[in-house]
């Protein structure tokens, strides 16, 4: 039988990228869709976004029942979870993006923007950058290092070492994975990340944390 895989809808994803790459990584049942119902019977979901952290979480909240719903069947049904980017930094406690915003709290710890003392390097982090494995996580089975695209002005800081799948430098260590049981997030864009990308997607399709 063919697993569904929710693309969550929350008006703040580049959803026609991620759901071509994941048909090209193999995906079958990929609905995109902003249906807390949906979201309940789905087999995989995968949280975009783009933007700030504020408009990201204002987006998902006003869609009655879909923070519920992802909550149920996540961190209740433990279903494989991929948060993309912003969708990422929402598993954070808060946001420091023009002001506090809450996150989802899945993974204490919070979103601060990119600081850097060299002048050379600029915020935002933007383009192909290592990922590099981090030695604390092993929950990080999706993970393998190569190069990936990033676009982002604010990191995530989780609270425990152990919750860092994998790093990147821009003046001084990113986050560029978090994971803990079924929950993966990456800061790089899978759907811009060619080869990369396309396999760790492929990956997730076939993951059974």
């Amino acid at each position: 039988m063919a697993e569904t895989i929710a693309l969550v809808d929350y008006g703040a994803g580049n959803l026609h990228s991620v759901h071509n790459a994941l048909k090209a990584a193999g995906a079958n049942g990929v609905q995109v869709t902003a249906d807390p119902a949906v979201v309940r019977a789905a087999d995989r979901i995968v949280l975009p976004g783009v933007g700030s952290f504020g408009a990201c979480a204002k987006g998902l909240r006003a869609i009655d029942g879909m923070v519920d719903a992802l909550e149920e069947r996540v961190r209740g049904g433990g279903v494989p979870f991929l948060g993309i980017c912003v969708g990422m930094q929402l598993l954070a406690t808060r946001g420091l993006e023009h002001g506090v915003t809450k996150g989802l709290d899945w993974i204490a710890g919070e979103v601060r923007k990119i600081e850097v003392t060299d002048p050379k390097v600029k915020v935002p982090h933007m383009g192909w950058n290592d990922v590099a494995l981090s030695l604390h996580n092993r929950d990080s089975t999706l993970l393998e290092e190569g190069e990936a695209y990033f676009l982002h002005s604010y990191h995530f800081a989780p609270d425990e070492a152990h919750d860092i799948a994998a790093m990147t430098d821009h003046g001084g260590g990113l986050v560029a994975a978090v994971a803990r049981d079924n929950i993966v997030g990456v800061q790089f864009h899978p759907e811009k990340s060619q080869a990369f990308g396309l396999a760790l997607l492929g990956r997730f399709l076939e993951w059974r944390p």
